[in-house]
């Protein structure tokens, strides 16, 4: 396998590196550690009280729009980057190398935006498409329920028509950034008479409508990133459903050719144990690690390194694939299990490198090895081998798939 960039791609790579150079100071400041919540940086300072952080998000994102990579995967008719998959990846790269945040809503990239473009009519694509790539809209994603998670086609929140709008009642959980969202998409049944694939309804509801209520879901680390919904009478316009009426399952599984390698994982990863390993080689480090009295820890650390370099190759045979043309299936599955949990083993891994000092949860205790990043990474952590795809699901796709076993 060739590692080395063609010449085309290492000159986007230096188109790349110049826009990070733009990166303001206060996040070059941030990306110095962990920076666990990066990724929601952007949707947190532009609705903040604080006009620097305001500014922070307008000039971050100015920098993106004005080479028109926003949106690098949609196409650019539609106002998007119109880049190869391997411009993405490289994009991708080059931002988690410098832990350098993105910006724009990733539902409404990632989701809305290709499910409009194949789907949605012309006045939905000129309403929805444009705010996105502005930056005036953030949406989020209302598909999980109490009762509905991996099978989502049980989903039971109802909207029936009346008129010339659609009324909704349900509940939605783990709806992430939902407290940052301007709008929320959703599916919905529609038909309850219908087998559970069928009857359900794509439908995009302003999340500031009367009747929508949204409750926070706090983790076990004090953070809020998801939450839970309830819908209560709601009424949106029947223009506001995407696609055709009971056939919104296939509207929500919509995908264009976006890069999927997971790279910013890996590299996120890399950078973590490397920063444990440059640590404990420091006098603090030497004082507060058990590393030279465990020979197993010792080795769990190798372990770990080796796993973060797996991860980055898992990353690239994703990319590979998808630049030839090929589509990852089971492939996916491996890279989105062995990485989530390789992530949970490298945090629990830190907490044993530092024994008692790991009983420490502020950041700000001088005392803390590495500001407490993996204490706080091993709590915050749960959610990660679950959201995405459980390992659970994911196991029974390289099962069935990936090595054509029958399904139990």
């Amino acid at each position: 396998m060739d590692w080395k960039d063609s010449a085309d791609q290492s000159n986007f790579r230096v188109e790349v590196k110049s826009l990070i150079k733009k990166l303001p100071s206060r996040y070059k400041e941030m990306s110095k550690g962990r920076w666990t919540r990066s990724y929601t940086q952007w949707a947190r300072d532009r609705i903040s009280s604080n006009q620097d952080d305001i500014n922070d998000a307008k000039n971050w994102f100015k920098e993106f729009s004005d080479r028109s990579w926003v949106a690098p995967h949609w196409p650019k008719e539609y106002g998007g980057g119109g880049l190869s998959t391997m411009e993405q990846f490289i994009l991708k790269q080059e931002l988690a190398m410098a832990n350098a945040p993105g910006v724009g809503s990733n539902v409404g990239l990632g989701m809305l935006g290709p499910a409009l473009i194949v789907h949605g009519t012309d006045k939905q694509k000129s309403e929805f498409l444009p705010p996105i790539l502005k930056g005036e809209v953030v949406w989020c994603q209302g598909f999980s329920e109490p009762g509905a998670g991996s099978d989502l086609a049980s989903l039971q929140t109802r909207a029936i028509k009346d008129g010339d709008e659609y009324v909704i009642n349900g509940q939605k959980t783990w709806t992430t950034h939902g407290h940052y969202a301007d709008w929320i998409l959703l599916l919905t049944r529609t038909d309850t008479d219908a087998p559970k694939h069928r009857g359900i309804s794509f439908l995009l509801a302003d999340i500031k409508s009367p009747g929508i209520t949204v409750n926070p879901i706090y983790d076990m680390s004090w953070g809020h990133e998801v939450n839970e919904d309830f819908f209560e009478d709601v009424r949106i316009s029947s223009s506001q459903i995407v696609g055709e009426e009971n056939r919104g399952w296939y509207v929500g599984m919509t995908l264009l050719d976006n890069e999927r390698s997971n790279i910013e994982g890996a590299i996120r990863q890399q950078k973590i144990i490397n920063r444990m390993i440059q640590f404990i080689d420091t006098d603090e480090g030497k004082l507060k690690s058990r590393i030279k009295n465990y020979d197993g820890i010792r080795q769990d650390v190798a372990s770990a390194f080796v796993d973060a370099n797996v991860m980055f190759n898992f990353s690239l045979r994703i990319i590979s694939m998808q630049s030839n043309g090929q589509v990852p299936n089971y492939e996916a599955s491996i890279s989105k299990l062995f990485g989530s949990e390789a992530t949970r083993r490298l945090d629990n891994l830190g907490t044993k490198v530092f024994g008692l000092y790991s009983n420490l949860w502020n950041e700000k205790d001088k005392r803390s090895p590495l500001r407490a990043e993996f204490t706080q990474g091993w709590v915050a952590g749960v959610p990660g081998t679950i959201a995405g795809g459980s390992s659970e699901i994911q196991r029974n796709v390289i099962a069935t798939r990936g090595l054509g076993l029958p399904r139990g």
